[in-house]
């Protein structure tokens, strides 16, 4: 299976205006609210920060992810049932999976190498996670490993408190943005491109899938106990939430909280809980001291779910050159 290589094409002008760091003069404020309201569905859409604003939480910009959290507030009216719990968990260990082994170990950190094909299909999976498009996510992550637990690190909660390294440092319209020579491997599929720019595309149709599943099975199988707007609540919006909240834990929790295998110049720690949560991302410690592995649960006992799917899907063919754990890494344990 051959290595998919990212075509020789050059970058559009919207898509390098919106990486550039230049401050210009404000726009009249209603052409900058248009341009705000814009990036709610095209994040190329450019809107003119101060420099002194650069880092703080744009609260126009962030009404759609808190919109989500007091959407699942509609478990009150729509009820529950097995069904919308069942196709709500699916989801959350799908989109985990998309998450963790490829947004994070793939197109993070090339781990593995895969088909053009699998790719686009995990690329598309884990867009629906609303944490944003692959280019985006892996270009944050690994200015997270350039500089981890520094001033540089935007998320390090040793640095800017635990709810910054949680929930507050993406919502910036400095981490909004998409540095696109931190990915340039990844930069010439327009494919991924166009996931990042409209990331909202897939969510909204996940979303609408769900809500015209949970009418279908109240139409068919009412014995189910299901509607068009519970499926809506619990397979999306509670497994969303959900899921990102479990993710940044990662962010947040293990750099705080756990052992400390390698002697590594962060803060990153194991845990097993997180592990358990995040599909073995909670072995951060062993992670940070070597990003290279497909592999974060570096013993036999430390379990880490991840890896066991890409080695059920290098087994079938649609993954292969899965990175071990080098021998010279075990040695260097200290317990």
């Amino acid at each position: 299976m051959a290595t998919p290589r990212p075509p020789r094409i050059a970058l559009p002008r919207r898509v390098e205006a919106s990486t550039g760091g230049a401050t210009h003069q404000a726009s009249p404020k209603p052409a900058w609210l248009l341009r705000t309201l814009r990036r709610w569905f095209d994040t190329s859409a450019v809107v003119e920060v101060d420099e002194a604003r650069e880092d703080r939480i744009d609260w126009l910009r962030a009404v759609p992810f808190v919109a989500m959290h007091l959407a699942c507030l509609g478990v009150a009216w729509v009820g529950v049932s097995p069904i919308a719990l069942l196709v709500a968990a699916a989801l959350y260990a799908l989109r985990m999976f998309a998450l963790t082994g490829f947004y994070h170990r793939y197109f993070s950190h090339r781990s593995f190498q895969t088909s053009r094909t699998v790719q686009f299909v995990f690329a598309t999976i884990g867009a629906s996670c609303v944490q944003r498009g692959p280019l985006w996510w892996a270009a944050h992550h690994r200015q997270h490993h350039r500089h981890a637990d520094t001033a540089n690190d935007p998320h390090s909660p040793g640095v800017h408190g635990f709810l910054w390294s949680h929930v507050g440092w993406f919502l910036t319209p400095r981490n909004f943005r998409t540095d696109l020579s931190r990915v340039p491997d990844l930069a010439g599929y327009p494919e991924l491109r166009w996931l990042d720019r409209y990331d909202i595309a897939v969510p909204v149709l996940l979303a609408l899938a769900l809500y015209g599943l949970g009418v279908l099975l109240q139409d068919i199988a009412p014995q189910l106990g299901t509607s068009g707007g519970q499926m809506l609540v619990w397979g999306f919006f509670v497994s969303t939430i959900v899921l990102f909240h479990a993710t940044v834990t990662i962010n947040s929790l293990a750099h705080r909280l756990g052992r400390r295998r390698f002697e590594t110049k962060d803060d990153s720690r194991n845990n097993l809980w997180l592990a358990l949560l995040t599909f073995g991302e909670g072995w951060h410690n062993n992670h940070h001291f070597f990003p290279g592995s497909s592999r974060q649960g570096f013993r036999w006992w430390e379990v880490d779910l991840t890896w066991y799917g890409l080695k059920l899907m290098a087994a079938l063919g649609l993954v292969r050159g899965l990175k071990p754990v080098p021998a010279w890494v075990l040695a260097r344990a200290r317990y």
